[in-house]
Formats: C-alpha cells, structure tokens, sequence
C-alpha cells in the first residue's frame, strides 16, 4: 500500500522515532522504499562558502552528519532507501519533495510544540499534513 515512503529527518529524536516507523510499515510493504530527506533550513556560513571544495550550494560534510545514525539505522535494517540533503525551508521543501515524487506517505517526527509556540513558531509536521497531497503520519 504504502511503497513510496518520503520521510523527514533532522538528525533529532524525534526524527529517529520517525525513521523506526518508517522501517516497520516498509518491512511489511513488499517493494516499498524509503526516501529520506534532510532539509537543511539555514543558509551557508561563510567559513563553508569559502571552503575552496564547496561548489555553490553543496551542503557541507559536517552538515550531512546530522542525519547519519537515520542512515546507519536504516542500512542496518535493509530496507530499501535513498538519502536527499537539500538547503531549504523544512515545511515548503518536504511538500514539494512528496507532491512532485509521488510519495505514498510521508512520515515526520514532532517536537510537540504547545499551541502557543505552533502560533508563534508554526509547526513543520503541521504545515506538510495541510498541504501534501498524500497521508502524513506524524510521530511524536
């Protein structure tokens, strides 16, 4: 049912959580993938744009390490996946990544704002389940 997973990963907890369900619904999914994608929501420091082995717009080593134990975890489990660092705005980017891929399902972890904090600093999880075209299973 669910073949083509998109899931979100910061390198949080909460994301972990994420990932761990990603991996249980496509061990019981015969030919589902898992594509994980890692939006990294802040611009290029100067120290990395003036590393002379950046090209423009490649996201740095130090920055990709974030969401390696998402990517040891899911080599460990054999599951079928891919990995996509993209620079961006979290909310935005994801929808686009699963309404221009086709995603069957997204999965994202929340950090369980409290309703003061989702209308002052809105909620990433909040923002994809509204506007992509597929479920979104949000893991708290």
């Amino acid at each position: 049912m669910f073949k083509n997973i998109l899931l979100a990963g910061d390198g949080s907890q909460h994301s972990l959580r994420a990932c761990e369900k990603a991996v249980y619904i496509a061990e019981r999914t015969e030919g589902a993938h898992i594509k994980l994608i890692h939006v990294v929501d802040d611009l290029p420091i100067r120290t990395d744009v003036m590393d002379e082995e950046m090209k423009p717009r490649d996201i740095p080593e130090h920055r990709r390490r974030r969401v390696q134990h998402l990517i040891d975890y899911l080599e460990e489990t054999g599951v079928s996946f891919e990995v996509k660092h993209v620079f961006g705005e979290p909310g935005p980017t994801i929808v686009r990544e699963a309404n221009d891929n086709a995603a069957d399902l997204v999965i994202i972890g929340s950090r369980g704002l409290n309703q003061f904090q989702q209308m002052v600093l809105g909620s990433v999880s909040h923002k994809v389940a509204k506007r992509a075209d597929c479920p979104v299973m949000i893991v708290k």
